[in-house]
């Protein structure tokens, strides 16, 4: 198989898997949390693991790897340039209001905020996030860039991208489980060491979190399958000319 072949391989297992961990996650907020809303009741808490999900994981790991593919190396470089930005502050917002939703929340519930672990690695890794999303538009788009300043980050930007994605998986893994601990307690319903059909589906949900950011790093990981290097202004609405 080509390089190529090879990794259009791994970019639509990733796109079929991030697609299969939007479905669970929509699915066990709908059918065994009752659905979302934005009341400060529980269903506005369901929009917190949809939207962390959907954003600090699959749309993050997918805008990642797509100014990797192949067939875009012959087109400008500062156009792919923008749309993985543009899904990156995407990504982000989608991560900013999944923590509103939370923090709304426990307002309402009179509930403590940042005493888990899980929320402490979870508002590091938007934190870290956004720090990265900004790091990239001074570095990479901005006009005012200088070349030098671009090649020093760039190998920062990546290590910074695969540690945010890990944390990403890691928040969302410890966000499930703990969700599991709290609402499967025995008292109202099945408790979570009995193993009841939403344990087993929550379960599976995390097994293809991490079964998506495994194929997604591998993707970052392999040298081949980074972009050529081209000369380039930073900000392509600057010279339309040059690719």
């Amino acid at each position: 198989m080509t390089p190529s072949g090879s990794f259009y391989l791994s970019f639509s297992l990733s796109l079929v898997l991030g697609l299969l961990c939007l479905l669970f996650v929509t699915c066990w907020s709908f059918v065994w949390r009752g659905g979302v809303g934005w009341d400060g009741s529980y269903l506005e808490f369901n929009w917190h693991p949809v939207l962390m999900v959907s954003g600090l994981v699959v749309l993050y790991g997918i805008a990642a790897v797509v100014y990797r593919v192949p067939s875009t190396w012959s087109q400008k470089k500062s156009t792919w340039k923008l749309v993985h930005g543009g899904l990156m502050l995407l990504a982000l917002l989608l991560s900013a209001l999944g923590l509103c939703a939370v923090f709304d929340f426990h307002r309402a519930a009179s509930i403590p905020d940042m005493y888990s672990l899980h929320s402490w690695v979870g508002l590091c890794t938007v934190l870290l996030f956004a720090f990265q999303w900004l790091l990239g538009l001074a570095g990479f788009l901005l006009p005012c860039s200088p070349p030098g300043f671009r090649s020093r980050l760039k190998p920062v930007h990546i290590w910074l991208g695969s540690m945010v994605l890990i944390l990403s998986l890691t928040s969302c893994i410890s966000g499930i489980n703990e969700k599991l601990i709290f609402t499967l307690n025995g008292k109202t319903n099945e408790s979570y060491n009995s193993l009841p059909l939403e344990a087993k589906f929550a379960n599976f949900l995390g097994i293809l979190i991490v079964a998506f950011g495994m194929v997604v790093l591998r993707i970052l990981s392999k040298e081949e399958w980074r972009r050529p290097e081209t000369e380039e202004t930073a900000f392509p609405l600057l010279d339309g000319n040059r690719t």
